[in-house]
């Protein structure tokens, strides 16, 4: 009874998390990012992939993103915008992993290196799509963006996971996870 219990609460909150990524996905398409660069974004979902991983655990992150992916792709974008989602998410979670295994960066360095693999992911895809090795030269400017964007949802981030864990949001469910 109590492993429903807990069950249920984490699917409800993963859905909840899962909602305000396809929101902040959302609110990215109605922003133009002035800079000139392609692909160049907020990356506000990534606040919510951050804080799932920390709050709940890879496997949660990374199918809250891939739905995220999925619904903003197929409502406000197109197949090659999933393909570069995609793209970006998975490297960006393999990242954000590895750099939260290392147990020496806090959640903003996590959450920069996410934002860095990211757009790097993104600019390869990239370059396969179009069969143009030029597209490379964005990679500086990328990895600037991604590490401001990287920063600043680090620091959003880290203020929701302290302040979920404080109102005892995981209680019943972390013996589940």
């Amino acid at each position: 009874m109590k492993n429903d219990k807990a069950t249920g609460k984490k699917v409800a909150y993963l859905g909840i998390f899962a909602s305000l990524a396809i929101l902040c996905g959302y609110i990215e398409t109605l922003i133009p990012f002035p800079f000139g660069i392609p692909g160049m974004k907020l990356g506000l979902a990534n606040i919510m992939t951050v804080t799932i991983l920390y709050l709940f655990g890879t496997k949660e992150a990374a199918a809250v993103s891939a739905v995220r992916i999925l619904v903003v792709s197929m409502l406000f974008g197109s197949l090659y915008s999933m393909l570069y989602s995609l793209a970006g998410a998975v490297l960006s979670l393999i990242m954000m992993l590895l750099m939260k295994k290392v147990k020496r960066f806090s959640i903003t360095g996590v959450s920069i290196s996410g934002g860095i693999a990211h757009n790097i992911g993104q600019i390869f895809v990239a370059v396969l799509v179009v069969s143009e090795i030029r597209l490379t030269s964005y990679i500086p400017f990328l990895i600037i963006s991604g590490a401001v964007t990287g920063l600043l949802n680090g620091i959003i981030s880290g203020i929701l996971v302290q302040r979920l864990q404080n109102t005892g949001m995981t209680n019943g469910v972390e013996g589940y996870l």
